[in-house]
């Protein structure tokens, strides 16, 4: 055994996943603490151990499909797919069931479907974007559970799959998501599955009983102080109880990043707030060193046992070193190239971006007199704001370039620096007065009284940061254009035309016109009868074309035709209806001659002659009270062949003086001018 007993505070590692873990591995931005130790190196070991890694934004955009996969784990809000537990079809309805987290969530804050936020009426039926609700049909339907410790089934998944789920498949404490998909029409198919079948995801306000120590409850929250109280308390984490918890100072943790500071528009923000997800198997010494960067943590071991944190600001130093304390002193200026930056670039988590990974303005200048790039990179998925990760650039800078220390001094158990984060060293002439932030285990020579670390001398206002000139202008987030349908046609019209059949009848055909826009599109156009429809028919053009005639129409009867743009197997929406009358014959016969009449008792009677034209087919009759045929009442329609003697009695008629008219048409309701009959008295 050596003969000299070091004495350090122990700093709790973000991995540890036991109490003597916790004790024997550093967390955050300082080195491993006992590495010597027997205990220690076992578990130095283990941490070595591959280990998934906490996942990147882009981990989380596609639904994992495997036999078991880990839990997944949900701190702050995120946007991120899920696992499928279901994924069956029946009847063509497919029903997926996609699980987001293993715990409660707070809830599901907008869902999407391949990067497009959907809307939802109160059924859960998707009504937007348009393309998921076509002609008012319903395609897909949304359900969710926040993951209640006794959750309920999804009842329609149970009747519809009896042999393999049933109303005990409930997914206790699993926050998830039932999505069901109607097959839609093959001809429409690629406009209302653009892009195949739905890709969920959601942004989630995730773990919903987060302890906060300033309230005493548990709760939603974006607080990363609160959240690494969390994993540290947890059995994806330290595994730690909060009996082992210093709780004064997390919940000063916790009031500095509920700080408010103003980032580079002027609007506010508070200081340290993010969120993240990962899973159950994941490394969680990664977990806890991307929560302690984003909040400036140091976690520490008390001289209680107790574990404290040293929250992300500056506290003045309690403690000054002078020369006579200091008995080595050692300073390395820092300016070599091989050790400094000139800049500092910074990725994190954008919500604007659909909570994509986004790359921050850079802090400083790469290339200053020399053509060589020196930088580092911040980059930390828990961050969720450009003005936050600069801030973090900042101290990375300042950091990285500050001057070295390495100090032995006399241990004086009164003023004991085991358990500071900065102390203040004066040191003529190498340093006068400087603060110093201890980056190394602080170590305690009982023998000979002495006390040994290294440091980094930083500036009193090192957390200070003024965003108006120091934040910069992030980049441009890439602009996510929805999936668009095909051109709708401009300027459609229809226009009867006849054509000479077969025993030499005539035959009406609507012809629709639009402007040329492609010669790689195609239109269908649609036509039915406006009342007694049997349904409608439709027929496509020719790529290129910009007119197509309809089916042979039936003579006399209103249509209302419609158009639609076809590209690449999706349509556009369809155009306002035009409402035509197909006339086979649009040429009128000639007038009626020989026109008389007699009124009686309650009726008239009518005589004329049929004018002499082959394509004459009756003759209406209209009766006024005044000589007018403007208002006029059709009373009868009298069928007869052309040149012959006709007559009709009109019964039903009030007593008064009466004005006839009589006019000839053909055989599609083409009317030649009527002839007025004159006056007769109906008594």
């Amino acid at each position: 055994m050596p003969d000299i007993i070091t004495l350090s505070a122990l700093i709790v590692s973000s991995a540890a996943t036991t109490v003597a873990g916790a004790n024997a591995l550093y967390l955050g931005t300082l080195a491993l603490a006992y590495g010597g130790l027997a205990a220690g190196a076992t578990l130095l070991s283990k941490a070595l151990m591959p280990k998934p890694a906490v996942p990147k934004p882009e981990d989380g955009t596609y639904n994992l499909k495997q036999s078991v996969p880990p839990l997944p784990i949900i701190l702050g809000r995120v946007k991120k797919a899920g696992d499928y537990v279901l994924l069956e079809e029946v009847n063509g309805i497919a029903y997926h069931i996609i699980v987001h987290a293993g715990h409660r969530i707070q809830g599901y804050v907008q869902h999407y479907l391949h990067d497009e936020a959907v809307t939802l009426d109160g059924s859960g039926a998707v009504v937007s974007p348009a393309h998921f609700n076509e002609d008012g049909d319903v395609y897909i339907v949304i359900a969710s559970r926040t993951g209640l410790p006794a959750e309920t089934a999804y009842s329609d998944v149970v009747a519809a799959f009896p042999s393999i789920w049933s109303f005990d498949h409930r997914g206790d404490g699993l926050a998830s998501v039932k999505m069901r998909c109607y097959t839609a029409p093959s001809k429409d198919y690629l406009k209302i599955y653009p892009n195949q079948m739905p890709e969920h995801s959601a942004v989630i306000d995730g773990h919903s009983e987060i302890y906060d120590p300033r309230s005493d409850a548990y709760g939603f929250t974006t607080n990363l102080a609160l959240m690494r109280l969390w994993h540290l308390t947890s059995p994806y984490g330290g595994k730690l109880s909060l009996d082992d918890m210093y709780l004064p100072d997390w919940i000063n943790a916790a009031d500095v990043c509920d700080q408010t500071v103003t980032n580079r528009g002027g609007g506010s923000e508070s200081r340290y707030h993010g969120g993240l997800w990962f899973r159950a198997n994941s490394d969680q010494i990664d977990v806890g060193k991307t929560l302690d960067q984003a909040a400036e943590l140091v976690v520490y071991e008390r001289s209680d046992g107790k574990i404290g944190v040293h929250a992300g600001e500056y506290i003045a130093p309690t403690i000054t070193l002078t020369r006579n304390e200091i008995i080595s002193f050692g300073l390395n200026a820092n300016v070599d190239p091989a050790t400094t930056v000139l800049a500092v670039r910074g990725r994190f988590t954008d919500p604007s971006d659909l909570y994509n990974t986004n790359d921050a303005a850079i802090y400083g200048n790469p290339y200053i007199g020399e053509d060589t790039e020196r930088t580092i990179t911040v980059d930390n998925v828990a961050v969720q704001t450009h003005n936050h990760i600069q801030r973090l650039q900042k101290l990375a800078y300042i950091r990285r370039n500050g001057a070295r220390v390495s100090i032995t001094a006399h241990y004086d158990p009164d003023n004991d620096i085991s358990y500071q984060r900065f102390v203040r060293v004066q040191y003529s002439p190498k340093l006068s007065d400087a603060v110093v932030e201890i980056t190394s285990k602080v170590t305690i020579s009982l023998r000979d009284m002495t006390v040994t670390f290294s440091g980094i001398v930083i500036p009193s206002g090192l957390y200070d940061f003024n965003a108006a000139t120091e934040e910069g202008e992030p980049g441009a987030s890439i602009v996510i254009i929805p999936p668009s349908n095909a051109p709708i046609p401009v300027n459609f019209d229809v226009v009867i035309h006849t054509e000479v059949v077969s025993g030499g009848s005539s035959a009406a055909y609507g012809l629709a016109t639009w402007d040329f826009v492609s010669a790689s599109l195609t239109y269908e156009l649609e036509w039915e009868k406006v009342t007694g429809s049997t349904g409608p028919q439709s027929i496509v053009s020719t790529a290129g074309e910009t007119q197509v005639r309809s089916g042979y129409l039936a003579d006399g009867t209103q249509y209302k035709f419609r158009l639609r743009t076809w590209s690449g197997g999706s349509s556009s929406d369809w155009t306002s209806y035009e409402l035509r009358t197909a006339t086979a014959d649009p040429t009128p016969p000639g007038v009626v001659t020989s026109v008389s009449r007699t009124g009686g008792a309650g009726q008239v009677t009518f005589n004329w002659t049929a004018p002499n034209s082959a394509n004459y087919s009756a003759a209406r009759i209209y009766i006024n009270t005044v000589n007018s045929f403007s208002g006029a009442t059709l009373v009868a329609t009298e069928y007869g062949a052309p040149s012959a003697a006709d007559s009709r009695i009109v019964t039903g008629l009030t007593a008064g003086t009466k004005y006839g008219f009589i006019e000839a048409i053909n055989a599609s309701g083409v009317a030649a001018s009527a002839v007025a009959s004159g006056s007769f008295v109906v008594t």
